[in-house]
């Protein structure tokens, strides 16, 4: 089968195109055919497709005069892509086409491509997009479903991207135009929830229950050696942003006064120098901040730790943090929010805590540091086994290959 994945990014930007990167090694490892679409990119890996990408676009800073005109065209509904599109699918000649996150740089604008090829399509949904204009469904920190029912308008009301009333009125515009319009609804033959949650919240938004096909994310196994024994440090790994809660487990950690546990806190984002000032305003020398790290040093700091640490502070969908760090034998500490709770059964393969609750926080903590070695072993061992048999790439293969055969016999 000859298929074609569309992203926006061709790099590891983050968690969900390492869900993209992983399931092309997967496809062509089957040998399948698989074509890259993406936007040209500075830190986009080679690719032989790239001569079909449209050009980079910087959106991070968007100023009021007649260039800005074209660049949000280019971010609500690129036309230009889909010229590129159309010269990669004449050459390409694919059966399926699997979208990933194209809002805001690919655009639907392919969508209506695919369309007029009588190409299906199915599309992976990574955040919320197709819902919230900031993708998220969070705003100031906290939990916001302002615009349910269509009320796309409240996310300008709330400075809701990037907490600008520009930025915020060209993603709310994008929505909207994409919703009223069913650009996703009448191009998407089914939608891929990576959760429970994303998929009946979709539902509960209005989306029709039954294009949505919950499919898991999945790991590669063998990449990854579970280590039972640990050293004396939390870890959280990931991106270093306010919904992610570093500043609650900065709090938390702090607050427990611990000088024989120290906690490791890998990654980069936003608001590292202010997690770290913080760090430094409680007089906490065992927080420890080593940066970007990925690779075999990565896996060897998870590999390490005595459990890993997830306090989001928003809906997290699927977080192959989670698979990471059970694939190494490690038990998560999780808020208990979104998608968490379908991965992590408490007191078994690690502790669910109410999120942005610090003192039920640091009782998981505690009840980390005070279990024998043997349990904690225990905890590990578990945590490896569910992604052995509910995770793995056999699996998730074989869910993939019956919705591309369902719309490609359709088709």
């Amino acid at each position: 089968m000859k298929i074609v994945m569309i992203n926006n990014y061709y790099y590891l930007r983050g968690g969900s195109e390492r869900v993209f990167f992983s399931e092309i090694k997967l496809l062509e490892k089957h040998g399948h055919i698989v074509g890259v679409f993406s936007r040209n990119h500075q830190k986009n890996f080679p690719s032989k497709y790239s001569h079909f990408y449209p050009p980079d676009i910087q959106t991070d800073k968007i100023k009021i005069d007649l260039s800005a005109i074209k660049l949000i065209s280019e971010i609500i509904y690129s036309q230009k892509n889909k010229k590129f599109f159309k010269k990669f699918l004449d050459s390409f000649k694919p059966h399926v086409i699997h979208a990933h996150n194209i809002y805001g740089r690919i655009t639907t604008s392919v969508l209506d491509v695919a369309k007029n090829h009588g190409l299906p399509v199915v599309m992976t949904l990574h955040d919320y997009k197709l819902i919230c204009p900031n993708y998220k469904l969070m705003r100031n920190g906290r939990v916001c479903e302002d615009c349910k029912g269509k009320k796309f308008y409240m996310a300008i009301l709330n400075k809701c991207h990037k907490n600008s009333y520009l930025a915020s009125l060209i993603y709310a515009i994008e929505t909207a135009f994409n919703k009223f319009l069913g650009k996703y609804q009448k191009n998407v033959n089914y939608f891929i929830a990576p959760s429970h949650f994303l998929k009946n919240k979709l539902i509960e938004f209005g989306m029709d229950r039954e294009k949505i096909v919950y499919i898991p994310n999945f790991i590669d196994l063998n990449k990854y050696e579970a280590n039972y024994s640990f050293k004396d440090y939390f870890l959280y790994f990931g991106r270093i942003s306010i919904e992610k809660g570093i500043d609650l487990l900065i709090d938390a950690f702090c607050d427990l006064n611990l000088p024989k546990i120290k906690l490791m806190i890998v990654g980069e984002g936003p608001i590292k120098a202010e997690m770290q000032k913080r760090a430094e305003k409680l007089n906490n020398n065992n927080v420890k901040f080593t940066g970007y790290l990925s690779g075999e040093k990565l896996k060897k700091t998870i590999q390490n730790a005595l459990a890993v640490i997830l306090p989001s502070k928003w809906y997290e969908n699927a977080p192959m943090s989670i698979l990471e760090a059970f694939a190494c034998g490690k038990p998560v500490i999780g808020a208990k929010i979104g998608g968490i709770t379908e991965i992590i059964e408490d007191g078994i393969d690690g502790y669910l805590f109410e999120p942005s609750n610090k003192e039920d926080l640091q009782s998981k903590l505690r009840l980390m540091m005070q279990k024998p070695s043997i349990e904690i072993k225990e905890m590990g061992q578990n945590a490896r086994k569910k992604v052995e048999q509910e995770y793995n790439a056999k699996l998730h293969y074989e869910r993939l290959m019956e919705i591309y055969e369902k719309v490609y016999i359709k088709s």
